[in-house]
C-alpha cells in the first residue's frame, strides 16, 4: 500500500512523532553539507549603526547567502564601515578575491521605524549593481535583511531569492500537535493551529494568505482552511469517511482532496469556501496525493497499475496518463512553480529518496543521499527542494538543490520533523 496513504488512513499516525520544543524562539538551523561547484566570492561590510539594535542585519544576510551554498562569504571588517561608493577600498577587496560587496546603513526614523539603505557594488568595475531603501518597524529587521539577501542573490545569480519566504511544518509537543509557520531560515516560528489530535498535510494557497491542512480534531480526518491574518478556520471537506491530502488550485478557488465516498480513496475537487465535492479520478485502485501544476493540471499517486506510480490528469479529471515508469514505487509528486520539473519520492534499492524529473524530457535524477525521505516541496524559485527525512532515528528537515550539488540539513533539534511545505512568494 502507498506509504503516505497509510499515514492518512490510520489514525495511529506512527510517522508523526514530530519536532522541537517550541517554548522558545529557537530557529531551525540549516547547515550546508554540500556546496556548488563554484561559489561566488562576496563580502558583506558591517552595516553602519546596526549595533544600535539587538537584531543585527549583517549576520542575517551572511547566513542567508552561506546557506544557499552558492556564495563564499569573505571576511571583511573595515575599521569604518563604508556607506557610499567613494568610501570603499577596492584594492583591498581585489586582493581578497571579492567580486561583489554589500554596504549599508541602518537609520532610525522619527516615527519609530527603521530605514536600511543598502548598495551592492561590483568590485572589478567599481560601480553599483543594485540598491534598496527599506523602511519597517525595528521588529522587522530580520525581514529587511532577508529582502537584501534576496536582492544580492538575484543580481548575482539571475534567479529570484527565497530568503524572505516562509515554510510550514508540523510539531508534536507532548500530546499536542501544532501547525507551525516560520521564516525560510526557521526563525520566528508561530503556531497557527494547535490540537490534541494529529495535524498533517499542510498546503499553502498561491497568495500565501491561507493554509489548508488535515486535522483529526473531529476524531476523523477533515480538511480545514486557515487564514493566517485573521485566524479563521473553515472545514472545507468534512464528508462521510476520510477527507485528506488538500492541494490548492493555481487560482485559489478550489482544493483537490482525497475522499473515500466511493469506498476507495479517490481525488475530488471542492470549492475553497466549502460545498459539493466533484469526483475527478476514477479507478479501482487507490488515488491520492494530488498536486496542481501551474497550468491547472493535476498530478497524483495511484496504484491502479499494480504499484504506486505518478499520473497526470486535466483539472476536470480528463486525459489521465501515467508519468513515472522507472522503478516500482514513485509517490508524493510536487510540481515546480515554473512548471518545468517534478519532485517525488522514489524507492531506489530499498531506499526512499528525493528524485527530480524534467517534465519535457522525462529524465530523472536522484537528488538525496538519505534513505527515508518524504514530503518533498519546491522553493518558490524552483531551485531548491525541502523534504523530511530521518537521522539518528528521528525525523529532520533537509534541503537539496535541483542539480543535487547543494545539500542542507537541519540541526539543533530536540525532536522529529514532518510534513514540510515551502510557502509561495507573498503577492
Amino acid at each position: 500500500m502507498i506509504r503516505t496513504l497509510a499515514r492518512w488512513a490510520h489514525a495511529g499516525l506512527m510517522g508523526l512523532g514530530l519536532l522541537l520544543s517550541f517554548n522558545t524562539a529557537q530557529a531551525l538551523d540549516f547547515e550546508v553539507v554540500g556546496g556548488g561547484a563554484s561559489q561566488i566570492p562576496v563580502a558583506i561590510a558591517p552595516f553602519a549603526q546596526e549595533s544600535t539594535y539587538v537584531q543585527l542585519v549583517t549576520p542575517v544576510i551572511k547566513a542567508d547567502l552561506q546557506r544557499s551554498g552558492l556564495f563564499k562569504v569573505v571576511d571583511y571588517n573595515p575599521a569604518v564601515p563604508p556607506t557610499e561608493l567613494g568610501q570603499v577600498s577596492f584594492d583591498e577587496l581585489s586582493r581578497l578575491g571579492v567580486q561583489a560587496l554589500a554596504i549599508g546603513v541602518v537609520e532610525p526614523q522619527a516615527n519609530g521605524s527603521v530605514t536600511i539603505k543598502y548598495r551592492l557594488v561590483d568590485v572589478a568595475r567599481r560601480e553599483q549593481l543594485s540598491g534598496l531603501a527599506l523602511s519597517q518597524g525595528s521588529n522587522r529587521l530580520r525581514n529587511m535583511a532577508h529582502r537584501i539577501a534576496d536582492n544580492i542573490y538575484e543580481k548575482l545569480t539571475g534567479d529570484r531569492g527565497v530568503f524572505s519566504t516562509r515554510i510550514a511544518y508540523v510539531l508534536r509537543q507532548g500530546k499536542r500537535y501544532h501547525l507551525q509557520v516560520a521564516d525560510a531560515d526557521g526563525y520566528n516560528p508561530q503556531s497557527v493551529v494547535s490540537s490534541s489530535e494529529p495535524i498533517i498535510s499542510p498546503s499553502w494557497s498561491a497568495d500565501g494568505s491561507r493554509i489548508a491542512y488535515v486535522s483529526f480534531q473531529a476524531k476523523k480526518p477533515v480538511v480545514y482552511v486557515q487564514s493566517l491574518s485573521t485566524g479563521n478556520q473553515t472545514a472545507v471537506a468534512n464528508f462521510k469517511g476520510s477527507n485528506s491530502a488538500p492541494a490548492w488550485s493555481p487560482d485559489g478557488s478550489t482544493l483537490a482532496v482525497v475522499l473515500t465516498q466511493s469506498g476507495l480513496s479517490q481525488v475530488y475537487s471542492v470549492p475553497v469556501q466549502g460545498g459539493e465535492a466533484r469526483r475527478l479520478s476514477r479507478s479501482n485502485g487507490i488515488d491520492t496525493e494530488p498536486t496542481y501544476a501551474p497550468d491547472g493540471s493535476i498530478y497524483f499517486t495511484s496504484d491502479r497499475g499494480g504499484s504506486p506510480q505518478i499520473y497526470r490528469m486535466g483539472a476536470d479529471g480528463s486525459g489521465v496518463g501515467r508519468v513515472t515508469f522507472e522503478g516500482g514505487y514513485n509517490v508524493s509528486p510536487d510540481i515546480s512553480p515554473d512548471g518545468k520539473s517534478m519532485t517525488f519520492i522514489q524507492n531506489s534499492g530499498g531506499r526512499f529518496r528525493v528524485a527530480l524529473m524534467d517534465l519535457a524530457t522525462r529524465q530523472t535524477l536522484l537528488l538525496s543521499d538519505t534513505g527515508h525521505d518524504e514530503s518533498p516541496t519546491f522553493a518558490p524559485n524552483s531551485k531548491m527542494i525541502l523534504y523530511a527525512t530521518q537521522q539518528g532515528g528521528r525525523g529532520v528537515l533537509a534541503a537539496v538543490s535541483i542539480d543535487g550539488r547543494v545539500k542542507m540539513k537541519l540541526t539543533e533539534l530536540a525532536g522529529d520533523v514532518r510534513e514540510p511545505a515551502w510557502g509561495p512568494y507573498i503577492r
